[in-house]
């Protein structure tokens, strides 16, 4: 085995650990502020009635007003929007101290469980066996060890 390809072996090992703690690292830090937008949201919850404007991939354009007649449009979207569609009038609650921060009504960081939890999942499950054979290449390839010259005394 030559330096050359152990060396590149072992930068690959921790490439593909480094980016599979990554991405769970990313995944649980998602779920915990999915959790305290929640709990903002519950500590000053208004609620109104918004009309979805457009839906796209990475978010869902809602108007509302508030009571005291403002007509907020959060800039990031309404949280947990899956299931909306342009034109549709949907029930929402938002923090009344930061109007912008708004979710559908009744939909929690529960429903995002599921999707982060499948994503660590299946990065494992692609990440795990790379690992394994990896390494497996690292000591199959790896010389023998040197058996010292007074072994054999007693």
């Amino acid at each position: 085995m030559t330096a050359k390809g152990e060396r590149a072996r072992r930068i690959g090992w921790r490439a593909a650990l480094g980016v599979a703690s990554l991405i769970t690292v990313l995944c649980i830090t998602l779920l915990f502020a999915a959790i305290r937008n929640d709990n903002a949201i519950e500590g000053r919850m208004g609620t109104a009635n918004a009309q979805v404007d457009s839906v796209s991939f990475d978010r869902t354009i809602i108007n509302y007003q508030t009571p005291d007649g403002i007509v907020h449009s959060p800039s990031n979207g309404v949280l947990y929007p899956d299931g909306l569609a342009a034109g549709q009038l949907v029930r929402i609650e938002y923090d009344m101290s930061d109007p912008e921060l708004a979710r559908v009504a009744g939909r929690s960081a529960a429903l995002t469980v599921l999707p982060l939890g499948t994503t660590i999942l299946f990065t494992w499950l692609v990440i795990g066996p790379l690992l394994w054979w990896i390494r497996r290449q690292n000591k199959r390839l790896a010389p023998p060890a040197a058996v010292p010259e007074n072994a054999d005394a007693p």
